[in-house]
């Protein structure tokens, strides 16, 4: 059987190791018990995040344990790692509230049945430390010059280093602490921009209960510019359906460059890597044919297979005069509420695809609304019943969004 580390190195995953031979052997000899940490900063997780469930996906099919790990605690605090500014403070209600949202999402991807894989909310520990005991059970591991050494507090300092921020990675190590006690957690893996939090996480294990533990960073998604992946016109690309439409998501996919088709089929699908590389091959319009392949697979795996055929319907009724229109994202509204008109703003704000009044206006000034394929130059255009065609209008923001509204 093929060593998972093989696999992740083949598709593009693995960026850093701590020791990668021994990895390799430790993942060839046992079932290794690894952990993930996500902080609940949204009430869903988004494109970025599923990086990393891809990994906790090929790492449980090769026979390891998962352990997913929500930031109940961090999330208090916030990770400065590729900031320049500080994070928005969340309640403590918020960061509830996203956890178990989260909990929701990464159930859809990750077996937790018969003990294969386990959810762990770090409030548990962190939220109820006594802070003497801490700093000197935890903090006597960590310098300060070291510390400041680290790319994610040397990229604040001329910023702004608050001194809640810098706790952070000394939060985020005594997680792999209390994983490696509790669970017998021997592996941390994270984001390439995770590096410093896990080697200093691996640094306290180690020097704390004399244990050989390690870490392993993969990849960002970025386009083949370095350019972070994932933000559409109205912001993140969410694994929330309800945030980003199976139909939005779908077509993300189906418009990237040409140059980061074959990168997102290795990491984002299940695509064996010869039909990867066959793909990622083809060149001028045939490379269609590959982000066709590329949007359907990622929209399956996120939203399932049903979701992901209306997708690819509906991209096929706009754009190629065939398919079913009715899988368009779509929104009902009550008949009643257009007996006196409504204004086109409001509508648009009704079908979630303005976050403002103001934005809407920008949108209309540039010539981005269209109204069954009618441009609207007018702010106050007023739309009625009458305007309907079988009780259904078609919205399209810019050149590739597109929104039914239903009369309910």
């Amino acid at each position: 059987m093929t060593n998972v580390y093989d696999i992740l190195a083949e598709r593009g995953y693995i960026e850093q190791a701590t020791d990668a031979e021994e990895i390799k052997q430790l993942l060839a000899n046992e079932s290794v018990t690894f952990y993930i940490g996500f902080d609940p900063t949204a009430d869903s997780l988004h494109v970025g995040h599923f990086i990393q469930v891809m990994v906790m996906m090929h790492m449980q099919k090769a026979g390891h344990k998962p352990i997913a790990l929500f930031g109940g605690g961090t999330g208090m605090v916030g990770d400065p790692s590729g900031r320049t500014d500080m994070r928005k403070m969340l309640t403590i209600e918020q960061v509830a509230y996203n956890v178990e949202s989260f909990k929701k999402q990464m159930s859809l991807f990750i077996d937790f049945g018969d003990d294969k894989a386990i959810m762990v909310n770090n409030g548990d520990w962190l939220l109820n430390l006594n802070y003497v005991d801490f700093l000197r059970d935890v903090g006597k591991y960590f310098s300060v010059n070291r510390m400041l050494t680290y790319e994610c507090f040397k990229s604040r300092m001329e910023h702004g280093l608050s001194f809640l921020e810098f706790n952070y990675m000394l939060m985020q190590s005594y997680d792999f602490l209390e994983l490696y006690r509790r669970h017998n957690c021997k592996l941390e893996l994270g984001g390439n921009d995770q590096w410093s939090n896990i080697i200093a996480g691996v640094d306290l294990v180690r020097r704390s209960e004399g244990a050989q533990v390690y870490g392993l960073t993969f990849k960002l998604l970025t386009t083949s510019a370095g350019k972070k992946m994932g933000k559409t016109e109205s912001g993140a690309l969410w694994l929330d359906p309800a945030k980003t439409s199976p139909y939005e998501f779908y077509q993300y996919w189906r418009n990237i460059d040409d140059a980061d088709v074959e990168n997102c089929l290795a990491l984002l699908t299940f695509l064996p890597m010869d039909e990867v590389q066959r793909l990622g091959a083809l060149q001028d319009s045939a490379i269609n044919e590959a982000k066709k392949v590329l949007a359907y697979e990622v929209t399956k795996l996120i939203h399932g297979e049903e979701e992901a055929i209306k997708a690819k319907q509906a991209a096929e009724a706009l754009f190629g005069g065939s398919g079913k229109i009715a899988n368009f994202p779509n929104t009902t509204i009550p008949a009643a509420d257009f007996a006196e008109g409504m204004d086109i703003l409001t509508l648009l704000q009704k079908a979630g695809l303005i976050a403002s009044k103001g934005e809407g206006r920008r949108l209309i000034q540039d010539g981005g609304i269209y109204l069954d394929g009618e441009r609207i130059s007018n702010f106050a255009h007023i739309i009625k019943t009458d305007d309907f065609n079988d009780n259904k209008l078609l919205i399209r923001k810019g050149k590739k969004v597109y929104h039914q509204i239903l009369l309910g």
